[in-house]
């Protein structure tokens, strides 16, 4: 099958994208088998009805977090209100199986599984169809020619409507887009002022002290070109630099959150507007997932697209968490 490729960004497909996603894994209450309660549906829409307020419009799901019921939850909030989904970018992922009676936790590109998970998670959200469909982490038994004749059924039949990816480097991507007569327009990885890889590998380039950098040269690259939307899980890194105690953190990670909070009164806006901006300066225009589920902090994060850091501050919170000034 010959590759199409398609370097029409995002943004064009959806030209009324946030800016931010929200990531939905902390909806549904705990990763336990415990039933969705109306105290968990009421906490959706919650969080829906502020993310929307302040303009997020994309809900990023997996059908693992908290066990399917945060897509349950979520899918309870749609049902009630079902003229929400038009207003609503809604993608999801599946291929991370848990330890079961079958086998060990393990990763799963089958037609039969991608094809299953593919309706659940529709069932769970209670709607007809994905606007993106993510393969969540890589399987390396991953047969080519079956996972892309997958894909395109799921297309042909009106379930999902775009592809990505998720925790992919370029050669996976690449490999994978080969199959594909439809382009991947996403990949969500973990990138964040505290996760550095994908900057590092880029300036420690030809320099001995970089060679335990875990993170494929040239990837970040490469999803610009081809118009691959990066999305970077743990966009906040916890809170670590965003009130949480560092105190008994390395003096770096101390210094770092401190010149978050200055900044965060320079730019006069929250702490987390500041991390996130700091993402979002980056010419690979990162689209952070924020997911949690503190309203008055969906409502900081929202504050970031107003901040355009300037180039002297962007570089002083990547030297301080590194820990050392550039090589």
């Amino acid at each position: 099958m010959q590759t199409k490729q398609c370097n029409i960004p995002l943004n064009e497909y959806f030209p009324n994208m946030s800016t931010l996603a929200y990531g939905c894994m902390g909806l549904g209450g705990g990763w336990d088998n415990n039933p969705v309660t109306r105290e968990n549906i009421n906490q959706a829409h919650q969080v829906v009805d502020t993310a929307l307020e302040v303009g997020i419009n994309l809900f990023d799901h997996a059908d693992i977090y908290t066990l399917g019921k945060a897509e349950k939850a979520f899918g309870n909030v749609l049902a009630e209100r079902p003229e929400l989904r038009e207003k609503m970018i809604i993608q999801s992922k599946c291929g991370i199986r848990f330890a079961d009676n079958e086998g060990p936790k393990r990763y799963d590109f089958s037609a039969q599984w991608v094809s299953r998970s593919v309706d659940n998670i529709l069932e769970r959200l209670q709607t007809e169809y994905l606007d993106i469909f993510m393969l969540h982490r890589p399987d390396p038994l991953m047969e080519l020619d079956e996972i892309a004749d997958t894909l395109s059924v799921l297309k042909s039949s009106g379930k999902v409507r775009h592809f990505g990816v998720s925790n992919m480097n370029q050669h996976q991507i690449s490999y994978l887009q080969s199959a594909l007569d439809t382009p991947i327009v996403v990949n969500q990885i973990e990138i964040s002022l505290a996760k550095l890889d994908w900057l590092e590998e880029g300036i420690m380039t030809g320099n001995a002290d970089g060679r335990d950098i875990n993170f494929t040269a040239g990837s970040l690259e490469y999803c610009r070109k081809k118009g691959i939307q990066l999305q970077s899980w743990g966009s906040l890194s916890q809170g670590l630099f965003s009130g949480r105690d560092v105190s008994h953190h390395p003096q770096h990670i101390q210094q770092t959150a401190e010149l978050v909070r200055e900044l965060a009164y320079k730019y006069n806006v929250a702490s987390e507007a500041i991390v996130l901006a700091w993402l979002m300066r980056h010419p690979a225009k990162i689209q952070p997932v924020i997911g949690s589920t503190h309203l008055d902090r969906i409502k900081a994060c929202a504050q970031a697209p107003l901040v355009t850091l300037s180039r002297e501050d962007w570089y002083n919170l990547y030297a301080s968490s590194r820990g050392q000034e550039m090589p």
